[in-house]
């Protein structure tokens, strides 16, 4: 068995050594919404604050379900796998929201949001008056 490593350590580049072709595309989406899943669960949770809709959440969660249902192998060999293999979309609240690397992305992201509204407001203003 292929020892992959549990949180937010695989690479892109380390997909390519353990997967091919479609597996490849397949575990690439499955890392992917489960990242995304993880970090705009605790922009929601835990900061009070949201960077997507709930129906962009739902779409993402409905998708990563089927994923991982229709390729379990390939879903265990992606990292956060303990964290979501039982998880069955309904809920992001009991995904480990408190992990650094999820947490240091959410702030990251909160913080671009922030930087754009504020760059969104200065643009708007009369500097004519």
């Amino acid at each position: 068995m292929i020892s992959v490593k549990k949180k937010g350590i695989i690479t892109m580049a380390n997909l390519y050594e353990i997967f091919k072709d479609n597996d490849l595309v397949i575990a690439s989406k499955i890392k992917r919404r489960r990242l995304q899943l993880l970090v705009n669960s605790c922009i929601y949770y835990n900061m009070d604050n949201n960077i997507i809709s709930d129906a962009q959440w739902d779409k993402w969660a409905k998708e990563l379900v089927a994923l991982q249902s229709f390729n379990p192998e390939i879903s265990k060999k992606v990292d956060w796998y303990d964290a979501f293999k039982d998880w069955d979309g309904s809920s992001g609240a009991f995904l480990p929201l408190k992990d650094k690397w999820v947490i240091d992305k959410a702030s990251q992201l909160t913080s671009a949001k922030m930087q754009a509204a504020t760059i969104d407001i200065y643009k708007d203003m009369d500097y004519n008056k």
